[in-house]
C-alpha cells in the first residue's frame, strides 16, 4: 500500500517583518509551517543569511576572512565588500569598539561608522551593540535617529534596557526592534510582551532567543527554538509569532575549536576549516529548529548555508 503523507496544517503563522528599503529590502518570517517544511505548505520568505562585520577591524580573524577583505581599511569598505559575498542577504554591523571595557569609542564615532556603512551598501542593515546594556541603549538611540528612513534592525533590546531601546528605535524612529533573551521560552515571551505593551507593533519585532555554538549546551538552544515555534503555530501564541534571528558568528568564532591556532593545535587541522565547520553546523541546526535568519562571518559559510537554503525551499 503506497504511503500517503498528510500535510501538517496550522491556522496561525509567523509574522512577516521587512527590513531595509528599495530593491534589496528583505522579509523575515511569514510562514505557516514548521521550519524548512516546504513540503507541508509554501514558504514565501526563505531563511536569510547576513554577513557580520566588526568595527574594530580584522585583527585575530581567520585567514580566509582576512583574505576576503584584503585592502579594506574601514568598516564601510568592509561592508561594500561583504555585499558582494555569494549568498549575502543583509549586513550586520557590530559596534564592538563602543565597549567601555575596550576601546570605549564615543557614541558619535560609532554613529558616524554606522552612517558610512549604510551609505556603502544598499543591502538591509542590522546594527549590533557591544554587549554593554547602557552603552548599547545609547548607540541604538542615536543610530536609529541618524539612519531614520533606512528601516534598520537594532539588535537587541534586553530586559535591562528594553524601555530606552523600544522608545527610541521602535517608537520615535520607526526602526525594527530585536528582542534578546537567554535561551528560555518564558523569558523570550515576557520580553516580547513588555516591548509590545510599550506600543511597538508585533510586526516590527524580531526575536533573538539566544544561541550557543554547536556542542556547547546546544541541545537546549534547539529545544527552546522548537518550543517557540510549536507554541506560535500550534497554540496560536501571538507573543511568540515574531520571526527569529540568530547571531551565529559571534558564538562560533569565540570557541576554542575556532580560535586555536594551527601552531598550537596542529592535530586539529586548518583553523579556517574548523571555524567554517562550526559556523555551518550551528547555522543549519538553528535554521532547522526555527530561526528565520542567521548572521555569519566567513564567506565560505555564507555561501554554503545560502546554497543549502535555496535547495531546500
Amino acid at each position: 500500500m503506497p504511503f500517503k503523507k498528510t500535510p501538517q496544517k496550522f491556522s496561525a503563522a509567523i509574522k512577516a517583518v521587512e527590513i531595509g528599503t528599495g530593491d534589496k529590502k528583505t522579509v523575515l518570517g511569514g510562514e505557516g509551517v514548521m521550519p524548512l517544511y516546504s513540503f507541508d505548505g509554501p514558504i514565501e520568505n526563505a531563511p536569510k543569511v547576513g554577513v557580520e562585520i566588526v568595527d574594530t577591524g580584522l585583527e585575530g580573524e581567520a585567514k580566509g576572512i582576512q583574505e576576503f577583505y584584503a585592502g579594506c581599511t574601514t568598516p564601510a569598505e568592509m561592508a561594500a565588500k561583504a555585499a558582494t559575498m555569494e549568498g549575502a542577504d543583509f549586513i550586520a554591523l557590530r559596534l564592538e569598539s563602543a565597549d567601555p571595557n575596550g576601546a570605549n569609542a564615543s557614541v558619535e564615532d560609532c554613529v558616524a561608522t554606522a552612517k558610512a556603512v549604510s551609505e556603502a551598501t544598499d543591502l538591509p542593515l542590522v546594527i549590533m551593540g557591544c554587549k554593554n546594556n547602557e552603552k548599547d541603549a545609547q548607540l541604538f538611540d542615536k543610530c536609529s535617529e541618524a539612519l531614520a528612513g533606512k528601516n534598520i534592525l537594532v539588535l537587541a533590546a534586553k530586559e535591562e534596557n528594553y524601555k530606552g531601546v523600544a522608545a527610541a528605535a521602535g517608537l520615535a524612529y520607526n526602526q525594527k526592534i530585536g528582542t534578546e533573551s537567554a535561551v528560555d521560552i518564558n523569558l523570550a515571551k515576557q520580553l516580547n510582551v513588555l516591548v509590545t505593551q510599550m506600543g511597538v507593533k508585533g510586526e516590527n519585532v524580531i526575536m533573538n532567543p539566544g544561541t550557543a555554538a554547536a556542542g556547547y549546551g546546544f541541545e537546549y538552544v534547539v529545544s527552546t527554538l522548537e518550543r517557540i515555534r510549536l507554541a506560535a503555530l500550534g497554540q496560536d501564541d501571538t507573543t511568540l509569532q515574531m520571526p527569529v534571528i540568530t547571531p551565529v558568528a559571534s558564538e562560533t568564532w569565540g570557541v576554542k575549536e575556532s580560535m586555536a591556532s594551527e601552531e598550537d593545535m596542529p592535530e586539529w587541522g586548518s583553523r579556517d576549516d574548523r571555524g567554517v565547520d562550526m559556523e555551518v553546523a550551528t547555522a543549519v541546526a538553528v535554521l532547522a529548529a526555527g530561526s528565520n535568519a542567521v548572521i555569519l562571518r566567513h564567506p565560505q559559510s555564507v555561501a554554503t548555508v545560502s546554497k543549502l537554503v535555496k535547495e531546500l525551499i
